[in-house]
């Protein structure tokens, strides 16, 4: 640059040298440039270089183009992944909103169903503290009945045996008598034998006098 603002008057024909060179082959290109002198040939290097730096900037810029072009696909394949990815989350937090909403539901039903627990449990411990005190006192009066049956059943076992022990005497005495009674009535059978055959004899002359007046009264 500082030599084409030191001498601008030979940069347009050694632009136009260097537009040749692009044209003409190497050996054409060291032909011409052997017949210049210094400053020519270092303006037609300088353009040289120039053109070799744009053939390499336009090399870089196709590079750059074709990886913004594949920057560009992966660009637009994110965005078709991130717009996908989107409605996933979407979908996603959707479900999670419906989770939350029945985990806060069935938050509500437990919390209520622990409140009803616990009035249930007070309901039932006020009932289990009345059914004790029940028990203990049936418990009581089961002792007492039970204390009180033991002695009747002594004082039943006592009147058992003693009449038991009646029962034989009286058997053993019914028995005494059964045998004075069986004496007495033999006693009675023979006595009434020995009467009626007393009157037997007593009543047969008397019998036989009667009927000899009987006869006589007939005749």
């Amino acid at each position: 640059m500082r030599k084409e603002s030191n001498e601008p008057q030979a940069a347009a024909p050694a632009q136009a040298a260097a537009s040749g060179a692009g044209e003409e082959t190497g050996e054409s290109v060291l032909v011409h440039k052997s017949h210049m002198d210094k400053k020519s040939l270092d303006l037609i290097f300088a353009v040289e270089q120039m053109i070799k730096d744009k053939q390499h900037i336009e090399m870089s810029h196709q590079d750059l183009q074709d990886r913004l072009s594949h920057a560009n696909g992966q660009t637009d394949r994110l965005n078709r992944d991130l717009k996908n990815l989107g409605k996933v989350i979407e979908e996603r937090e959707k479900s999670i909103a419906e989770l939350e909403q029945r985990l806060i539901d069935k938050n509500l039903k437990v919390d209520q169903m622990m409140e009803d627990y616990r009035e249930l449990h007070g309901t039932l411990s006020g009932e289990v503290e009345e059914l004790k005190g029940m028990v203990e006192l049936e418990r009581q009066n089961y002792a007492g009945l039970l204390q009180k049956y033991n002695g009747m059943s002594t004082e039943k076992n006592r009147k058992i045996g003693e009449l038991e022990e009646k029962n034989e005497r009286l058997e053993s005495e019914l028995a005494q008598m059964k045998q004075k009674f069986e004496a007495l009535r033999q006693e009675k059978t023979h006595l009434l034998t020995i009467v009626n055959d007393f009157t037997s004899r007593l009543s047969s002359p008397f019998a036989t006098g009667a009927d000899r007046l009987d006869g006589v009264s007939a005749d």
